[in-house]
């Protein structure tokens, strides 16, 4: 019995270089660190504070939990911050749907490292707009990489007040959450003007036309299959980042601090972000994804694992109204992958330059 004892004490669990030591944290120093006041909400806090340690505790682990912005919330106030999303079109012209690059796929890919195609990370806020920023982000990087030149910083908040969703599509539209390829519907007639001149209010607001100096409209868009591991390491690998929907309301995505996020089990859609590339670490394979909450996880972004063509793991989106279906569909679909990541995938094509590249 002792003998056993030693032995496991000796357990220890795994830890990452950037993890942070919470021993003796506590909720004045949260408040501080980020820049909040509320008594009321330490209660909370303390709660998820213990989920944090119970997690980083486990000796199995491949990512690990931080506290950051959402550590005062309930699990249901965090997922009121996500939105769905799902394709649907309003201004005539069918998707492209994709078709393999027939290119060599690179080993590992991040778009970062490619010139300047990527813009900095974004901070959606309060407001249900990560259908907009993936849509705006995925708008410039293709846009530079189309075009040869130089990344800019577009509206998201163009597209949060002025993108219809009649049939409401993802949510009722501007911070209630839309979809990715009705932004690129949208900007198809109406272009994408830059941040500067339609900056972000994290409001829905009324669409303000005088605002609207387009530097460049998309001819169209194209669309990849759904749960197609291939096709989107191919457009990742091969096209530029892509505008990706993701099961994003669990602890998981709550407290994400760094590592290799794993055994997810979760496959409500109802998050938009980018797919900016993939790669290998200490024989994990890996999803590069770019998110819109500033400075949350590895400095903006998730590593989720990759498991490889027909080893992805698949589940039930039970409440497709929480983000993959307008109004009036119920029907459950199926979706594959870390959290449901091969869901919905596209990017917009064919650009026309109507404004001054800066």
């Amino acid at each position: 019995m002792k003998l056993v004892s030693t032995l496991l004490s000796t357990v220890v669990a795994v830890e990452f270089a950037n993890e942070p030591n919470l021993e003796g944290y506590t909720f004045d120093q949260y408040q501080q660190q980020f820049g909040k006041n509320d008594a009321s909400r330490q209660a909370i806090f303390e709660k998820n504070l213990e989920l944090i340690k119970t997690h980083n505790s486990n000796p199995d682990k491949t990512w690990f939990a931080a506290v950051n912005q959402f550590t005062d919330m309930t699990n249901e106030e965090f997922h009121n911050q996500t939105k769905g999303r799902k394709e649907k079109q309003l201004f005539g012209g069918e998707p492209k749907m994709y078709s393999m690059s027939g290119k060599e796929l690179p080993t590992r890919k991040d778009w970062r490292e490619e010139g300047e195609v990527v813009t900095p990370t974004k901070d959606q806020g309060s407001c249900g707009s990560c259908w907009a920023f993936s849509a705006a982000e995925t708008f410039e990087s293709h846009l530079a990489i189309q075009t040869g030149t130089k990344v800019q910083k577009l509206s998201p908040q163009q597209i949060v007040s002025c993108a219809p969703n009649p049939d409401q599509c993802g949510g009722s539209g501007g911070c209630d959450g839309s979809t990715q390829p009705l932004a690129f519907d949208y900007t198809k007639t109406a272009g994408l003007t830059t941040e500067s001149n339609y900056p972000y209010t994290a409001r829905t607001g009324t669409c303000d036309t005088s605002k609207i100096a387009p530097v460049a409209h998309n001819g169209g868009h194209t669309v990849l299959p759904v749960n197609d591991y291939n096709a989107l390491m191919d457009a990742v690998g091969n096209v530029g980042p892509v505008a990706i929907s993701i099961a994003a309301s669990g602890f998981a995505f709550q407290f994400y601090g760094g590592g290799v996020l794993s055994n997810c089990n979760d496959y409500v859609m109802d998050h938009a972000v980018q797919l900016v590339g993939y790669g290998t670490d200490s024989g994990k394979d890996y999803w590069l994804v770019r998110n819109s909450w500033g400075n949350w996880g590895e400095g903006g972004y998730i590593r989720m694992q990759r498991y490889g063509d027909g080893k992805e793991p698949c589940g039930t989106d039970s409440r497709p109204q929480d983000g993959d279906a307008c109004k009036g569909d119920t029907t459950p679909r199926t979706y594959c992958g870390e959290c449901g990541i091969l869901s919905s995938s596209s990017y917009p094509t064919d650009f026309t330059v109507t404004g001054v590249q800066v």
